[in-house]
Parts: structure tokens; C-alpha cells; sequence
């Protein structure tokens, strides 16, 4: 793992092996990402690393591809020793020691490996994740009329892609992602939703990608209960940039 990258407080390096403790995973999720889902708390019963996280220490070992998708096949808990693989192809796992797998990546096309654009592409990618809850997800969700269960909202990455459109040298500018579009599907107490979304500087998109989100446990929704949830998830916003 490259070390000279923003990344180095948001992991450990152990025989090898990455370490993502939950304090580190939960700074990322908040500080970076802008993602309060409160399944990234250090405290919380159902803990897991978040999805950009990984995807954005890929993206630091490997450079970015022109064409890059993820599948997430399994949750990353507390203290589980990650295996990044040496000199992979276009298709690897990451897994953990004990071979179970967490995240499939396909690449593609040229790669681009200066540290400061894979941090400016990476912090504009990850950074659209502050932007689903409530601004995007809500809306779709009283288009469809569910919504997550307020005691236990469950949203959780399903798959992820990115695409550059156009060579990347040395990106110094500051990068903007913009939702393009938004689709949810329901299936029962199921949620499938796309978001597509392009990266651009000074309003002209160079990347584009989507990512495919799971909600589980819906039920009917509620407007009242889901203004609650909305403000509650300010309040957990607010008190962590005030401590």
C-alpha cells in the first residue's frame, strides 16, 4: 500500500495485511465520505468497513483503470485481516486470510498511478456518498411509497463502477461529482437503487460511474416517521462536527 497517501490513517499495515479498525473506518465514513449510516459506528451491532473505503484503498494500491467495476460479495467486520493481492490481473478478489471474499474488481484500459489525482479522484468519488441520505434516497423513497426501518436503517453498497472518459495526467483541480440519475426498484421489503453520477471540473464531466445501493427491511413509508429520521441523522451529523 502506498503510504504517501491521505489513506495511511484509515488503515494499518500488519505482516502484510491491512487492518481497518472500527474507529478508522468510522472517521473515514464520516470525515471523508460525508456518511453518517450509523451501521459504520464503532459501536453498532451490525458493523462493517464501508464499501468507498475499500474501494478507495484499491484505488491507491492498484492507480485507477480507465474502467473499473466492483461487486461487494461479503461485509468487511472488526479486525479482519485483508489480503490485497501482488500484481493482480484484470479480474481479483480482495479477501481475508482465511479465503473468504469481500470484493470482486474487473479493470480495464490505462492506468494512472500519480498519488494526487487518484486522492482528487477518489475524495470526489467517495464524496458523493454524503449526498444519499438524505437528498437523494428519501425523495425516491416517498416516490415509491417505503421506506427503511427507522430503528434499523439498512443501506448498504451491492456494486460500484467507474469510468474515465478522457487521459488523466496530473489532476490538481478541484473535482465536483454531479448526480446524473436516480432509479429505485422495490421487490417486496427490498430496495435496488442506482445512482449515476459524473465527476467534473469547472462543470465538464471527465469520469462518470453509478453505484447500486441495497435497502432492506422497507415498509410502508411515513412521512412524519421519516421527517424524524432525517432530522435525527442532522443531529448525529451536527454533534460529531461540534465534538
Amino acid at each position: 500500500m502506498n503510504e504517501n497517501t491521505f489513506l495511511q490513517g484509515f488503515h494499518d499495515l500488519r505482516d502484510g495485511h491491512v487492518l481497518i479498525s472500527p474507529e478508522q473506518a468510522s472517521r473515514f465514513a464520516k470525515e471523508v465520505a460525508g456518511d453518517f449510516n450509523p451501521i459504520h459506528d464503532p459501536d453498532s451491532r451490525r458493523f462493517c468497513v464501508p464499501g468507498d473505503l475499500l474501494f478507495a484503498l484499491v484505488l491507491a494500491r492498484y492507480g485507477v483503470s480507465a474502467t473499473m467495476r466492483c461487486r461487494f460479495v461479503g461485509m468487511v467486520g472488526e479486525g479482519v485481516p485483508l489480503v490485497f493481492p501482488e500484481n493482480p490481473g484484470s479480474r481479483f478478489m480482495i479477501s481475508d486470510t482465511q479465503g473468504r471474499n469481500y470484493l470482486e474488481v474487473e479493470r480495464e484500459g490505462p492506468v494512472v498511478t500519480d498519488p494526487y489525482t487518484i486522492e482528487a479522484l477518489t475524495r470526489s468519488y467517495v464524496a458523493f456518498s454524503g449526498q444519499n441520505f438524505p437528498h437523494v434516497l428519501v425523495p425516491l423513497m416517498e416516490e415509491h411509497a417505503v421506506m427503511v426501518n427507522p430503528a434499523r436503517p439498512l443501506v448498504i453498497y451491492e456494486r460500484m463502477s467507474l469510468e474515465v472518459l478522457a487521459p488523466v495526467g496530473s489532476l490538481t483541480e478541484t473535482v465536483q461529482p454531479t448526480l446524473g440519475g436516480a432509479e429505485m426498484k422495490v421487490d417486496g421489503k427490498r430496495g435496488d437503487v442506482r445512482l449515476d453520477y459524473a465527476l467534473c471540473i469547472e462543470g465538464e464531466p471527465f469520469a462518470t460511474g453509478s453505484k447500486h445501493l441495497v435497502l432492506s427491511g422497507l415498509r410502508a413509508y411515513d412521512a412524519a416517521v421519516m421527517n424524524g429520521l432525517v432530522e435525527e441523522y442532522a443531529s448525529w451529523k451536527g454533534a460529531y462536527r461540534a465534538a
